[in-house]
């Protein structure tokens, strides 16, 4: 059995856009050989707008594309497994412990933190929506089986309201989840994440922590500190330690820092 941990760039936007271009192809030479759908000024107008959206949503695919072979498990760049060991390696678990994966995706951060500790657990939950529609529990599951792990939990959860109680788990990780939840304030979604924390856990999430989704960490996390946490860190991974500065501003993905600390 082998392992499908998909790829965080879905086919489906892919074609999706890739198709979105075509359409609008279509459009712009329907316009721009007949003069009887419109005339004079509309005509030039009409043209633009379709010629101008052809061109936008074309290079969107093309850097879809691009993302897509970066992030690929079987490609040569495989920055996606990259990433994904290297949070793993920032989570602490005791014997016997409990982890919680905000956001497991396909599995991929679950199951490498339990292969890390194979006397602890980790449970991985994520609402699975439909632009996502590919990865579900079941994927989650499958990989686990084929990774040979067998001390994992999957369940259906959503972030911003996470069904367990304060201080539940022992550690606390996700990758790339808390920027994409639509929120005018992402820095309280972080802090339901942590509500789950036992004292004296740890916690290891990765993240676009840039100004204009988080708003200002350096004040978030003086609040941790002011709450009790120790050693709260920003780890930039944009500098070589996952990606290069070149390949954190094609791929928008400035700002890419793990959040590590303990409660």
């Amino acid at each position: 059995m082998k392992t499908n941990y998909k790829n965080w760039m879905p086919k489906g936007m892919i074609w999706g856009t890739a198709a979105g271009s075509a359409v609008c192809m279509v459009l712009f030479l329907v316009f721009d050989m007949s003069g009887l759908l419109a005339t004079g000024l509309l005509k030039t107008i009409l043209e633009t707008v379709f010629l101008v959206l052809t061109v936008v949503l074309l290079l969107v695919a093309v850097w879809m594309v691009m993302l897509y072979r970066a992030f690929s498990y079987d490609g040569e760049r495989q920055m996606s497994r990259q990433i994904i060991d290297g949070v793993a390696s920032k989570v602490v678990l005791p014997e016997g412990g409990c982890g919680l994966d905000v956001g497991c995706g396909s599995g991929a951060l679950t199951i490498a933190v339990a292969k890390r500790y194979p006397q602890a657990r980790m449970t991985g939950i994520d609402r699975w929506g439909a632009e996502y529609s590919s990865f579900s529990k079941n994927l989650c599951e499958e990989n686990a089986k084929a990774e040979g792990v067998t001390n994992t939990t999957f369940a259906k959860g959503d972030a911003i309201k996470l069904d367990f109680a304060d201080g539940t788990f022992d550690a606390v990780c996700s990758n790339y989840v808390h920027h994409n939840i639509p929120s005018r304030n992402r820095q309280e979604i972080l802090m339901e994440s942590l509500r789950v924390l036992k004292k004296g856990g740890t916690f290891a999430i990765h993240d676009i922590f840039s100004h204009q989704k988080y708003g200002d960490m350096q004040m978030f996390m003086q609040r941790l500190k002011n709450m009790g946490y120790d050693h709260v860190e920003l780890i930039d991974t944009t500098r070589g330690m996952f990606m290069t500065p070149w390949e954190a501003s094609w791929m928008a993905l400035n700002g890419s820092a793990i959040l590590v600390g303990k409660k």
